[in-house]
């Protein structure tokens, strides 16, 4: 069984490098484009089944790699990306301002974070791993997509444990695909962030 784990496109947010977390960013022009690159370069997979995020910026990235496929894309909130709380719409440089206790940490080390009225690292990791749980007696060969976010991106890395690799020493670029192969209740990375498919759009 293969997983292909897609990062939603770009949204006006990931240019102003605003927390969005759970707040309903819409795909900007260029996250279209994005998504229809993700499209093209998906459209021969023999995928089996497209999961999502219901969040707009992921569900839209998801319908449109989808419709070629003829596949129902679910839903999924266990795919929402990580619940910043008070934080969403802040830039790093304003959420320092605001609780200057953060001020030894940089963006991407979400093991530190504990945004007020948001979630922890470990949170996001047991919901993403109850959702891949749900697949332990899928067919060998099964493709599933899942269209999701950076945060759950680095939680499926720490949830699924495929390699010795630091789940927060990733960058998840917008709009990049990484597979993770399942085999024999062992997972392992095949690509990761794989973005070549943007060329096209360059």
């Amino acid at each position: 069984m293969e997983f292909v784990l897609v990062r939603h496109g770009i949204t006006e947010w990931n240019v102003s490098r605003r927390f969005q977390g759970q707040s309903d960013v819409a795909l900007s022009a260029r996250g279209y484009e994005q998504a229809e690159a993700l499209a093209a370069a998906l459209r021969d997979e023999p995928l089996t089944r497209v999961y999502t995020s219901d969040l707009a910026r992921a569900y839209e990235t998801a319908r449109i790699i989808g419709a070629s496929h003829a596949l129902e894309v679910v839903t999924d909130k266990r795919l929402r990306e990580f619940d910043f709380g008070k934080w969403e719409g802040l830039t790093w440089a304003e959420i320092v301002e605001k609780w200057p206790e953060f001020a030894h940490a940089r963006p991407t080390q979400a093991r530190l974070y504990a945004p007020p009225g948001g979630e922890r690292f470990e949170d996001v990791v047991a919901r993403v791993g109850a959702f891949f749980g749900q697949f332990r007696l899928a067919q060998p060969h099964e493709r599933i997509l899942v269209v999701t976010h950076a945060g759950v991106l680095h939680a499926v890395i720490a949830a699924l444990q495929p390699a010795i690799v630091d789940p927060l020493a990733v960058t998840f670029a917008t709009a990049s695909i990484t597979r993770i192969a399942m085999e024999e209740g062992r997972a392992r990375i095949m690509s990761l962030n794989d973005v070549g498919h943007l060329d096209s759009i360059a």
